[in-house]
């Protein structure tokens, strides 16, 4: 029998020892995949951006024949105001929202109950075993509930933010839609609006208020490092979401 083969007692600690550290290897190998695969998992999502910068649609051109005075499309109001009435034309909206709700709400509830049987007698006597009355019964329950919840939320934004006609109702209503972006170190913060306004509405220095924005969808937010360091990941977002019995 040769020396280091399986069947010597140093073979079978070699084999032992090969397959311990192959083990090990990919145990290794294993941990590492699901450090990975955690860390991936508490990564934050980027954000889907909804709002894409699209352009809006042109005008279309009409049909002029050249050499008029007067061209259709071109004319300049002398006795009005230049604000926005066409679709490409912009206007700057004042953002002035400021909402506050609250909530409270109490119960209190409660319940008694009280029963008793007394002893029956036979023959003018109670009817007992060695002295103790076994008919006689008293029943007595009580339970109370006392809840109580408050809920207060505030919201304030403030700011102007040029937007473009992009679409105009045979109404006469503007439907505008536009969004400001301003990059601060390492991040980037952005302001978005859509809705209808109506022409009157506009002031003279052609500005309207957010609050007089019908069907107004206002967002605030932002992306960078910020943004993705205050996200939470796949993983908490599980364990928060309403799925998670615990």
């Amino acid at each position: 029998m040769k020396h280091g083969s399986p069947q010597s007692p140093g073979g079978w600690e070699t084999a032992l020892a090969g397959t311990l550290a192959h083990t090990a290897t990919i145990a290794r190998v294993a941990a590492v995949a699901a450090t990975v695969l955690l860390l991936a998992a508490c990564a934050p999502r980027p954000p889907k951006d909804d709002f894409p910068d699209d352009a809006f649609p042109e005008p279309e051109a009409l049909v002029v024949n050249d050499g008029s005075i007067y061209r259709a499309g071109n004319d300049i109001p002398l006795f009005e105001n230049a604000t926005a009435r066409r679709v490409g034309d912009v206007v700057t909206i004042h953002l002035v929202e400021s909402t506050a709700a609250s909530k409270s709400s109490s119960t209190t509830t409660s319940k008694k109950t009280s029963i008793s049987l007394p002893s029956p007698t036979i023959i003018g006597k109670p009817v007992t075993i060695n002295g103790n009355n076994i008919f006689q019964t008293d029943i007595n329950g009580a339970n109370a509930f006392d809840g109580k919840g408050d809920s207060a939320q505030s919201n304030q934004l403030t700011g102007d933010v040029t937007v473009v006609v992009v679409k105009k109702l045979q109404n006469g209503l503007l439907q505008v839609r536009g969004q400001k972006w301003i990059a601060i170190n390492q991040g980037k913060e952005y302001v978005r609006i859509q809705g209808y306004i109506r022409p009157i509405d506009i002031q003279p220095d052609n500005s309207i208020e957010s609050t007089k924005v019908a069907n107004a969808s206002i967002s605030y937010g932002g992306k960078g490092a910020v943004a993705n360091a205050s996200a939470p990941g796949l993983l908490a977002r599980f364990f928060n979401s309403k799925w998670m019995p615990f």
